[in-house]
């Protein structure tokens, strides 16, 4: 019960809307807003520590190896690229994630994108605020293009749960699906979906929407050559990982006109460096990385992170990594 437990960076999961008071019960939590991302402030920080949290503090070989009293380390989020897996495994630390838990937020982001890009909501409504609707002959106006989804063709890279999600909501507008994915599970329920390699999934798509992991395959994956196959009138999201797409090479493309818009929750770098190109770009929407953090998604993560804590302390772990 005395044992200790930290939170290295717990201000994104929980700035002060959630509780930390269940994570008492099983010993002493110490909880840090934030950390520099240096291994002697890490380590500094959890010396003593038999079990730490983390959402994006990273955990090298060279910061575990200063932390031997170290058993357990608790990854607040699904992704875990922060963390020096094989040397946790060597020290014996156990380390765990939470898949899954913002499933309905990322989906919900996804379309909020799509939406703005296809009509201009926020847009329009500023230029209403400027009194244009009020100067305009007309009973109604508009200052940028106007799409319909229906009966265009939604192209889905990687069918997991969050790509399997975004394709119930995009056939209930009346689109059709494509998809590319590692594991090509049964879609026999959904009308006209066909499985395609990543070139014919670029060209034929109207909306192509990424949710692949970041793995060496998918590093840079949307770069110059691929957004080439893709149409004039598309639209590309990404709610996945930043890497994914070659930043300066998705600028050019929005700026030449060889792509009808973006919208991205997620960048390379994070935060950016100020002059990131896409920042400048035509027609790109970009959010910080937030399709995660809605309060219901993040309760179900601390619900989640606790379970996971807690099946490691009863010796019969969860959700190992």
């Amino acid at each position: 019960m005395n044992q200790k437990i930290i939170a290295i960076d717990g201000y994104t999961l929980n700035p002060g809307d959630l509780s930390w008071d269940p994570w008492r019960e099983y010993g002493e939590l110490t909880v840090y807003d934030r950390t520099p991302y240096t291994t002697d402030a890490i380590a500094g920080r959890c010396t003593q520590a038999a079990a730490v949290l983390t959402n994006k503090t990273p955990f090298t070989r060279e910061t575990l190896a200063r932390l031997p009293d170290l058993k357990y380390i608790g990854v607040t989020a699904t992704g875990y690229n922060m963390i020096d897996i094989a040397a946790a495994k060597e020290q014996g630390i156990v380390v765990t994630n939470v898949p899954g838990y913002g499933t309905p937020s990322v989906v919900q982001m996804t379309f909020a994108l799509l939406l703005e890009l296809t009509l201009r909501v926020q847009r329009h409504s500023d230029a209403v605020m400027e009194g244009k609707w009020s100067r305009c002959p007309d009973f109604s106006f508009w200052d940028y293009p106007l799409v319909e989804l229906s009966g265009k063709t939604m192209g889905i890279i990687g069918m997991g749960h969050i790509g399997s999600k975004v394709a119930d909501i995009a056939a209930a507008f009346g689109m059709t699906v494509i998809g590319n994915s590692r594991t090509q599970t049964d879609q026999s329920h959904r009308p006209g979906f066909r499985w395609v390699t990543i070139p014919d999934l670029l060209a034929q798509s109207d909306v192509v929407s990424i949710h692949c992991p970041l793995f060496p395959e998918t590093r840079g994956l949307i770069n110059k050559s691929t957004l080439a196959l893709m149409k004039r009138s598309a639209f590309l999201l990404n709610t996945s990982r930043g890497p994914i797409i070659l930043e300066q090479d998705l600028a050019d493309a929005l700026n030449n006109d060889r792509l009808a818009g973006a919208g991205l929750d997620v960048l390379s770098t994070e935060p950016p460096p100020a002059r990131n190109p896409l920042f400048t770009a035509k027609n790109c929407i970009i959010t910080p990385h937030i399709s995660w953090a809605t309060k219901e998604a993040r309760t179900r993560l601390m619900s989640a992170s606790l379970a996971n804590f807690a099946a490691w302390h009863s010796g019969r772990p969860t959700n190992l990594l």
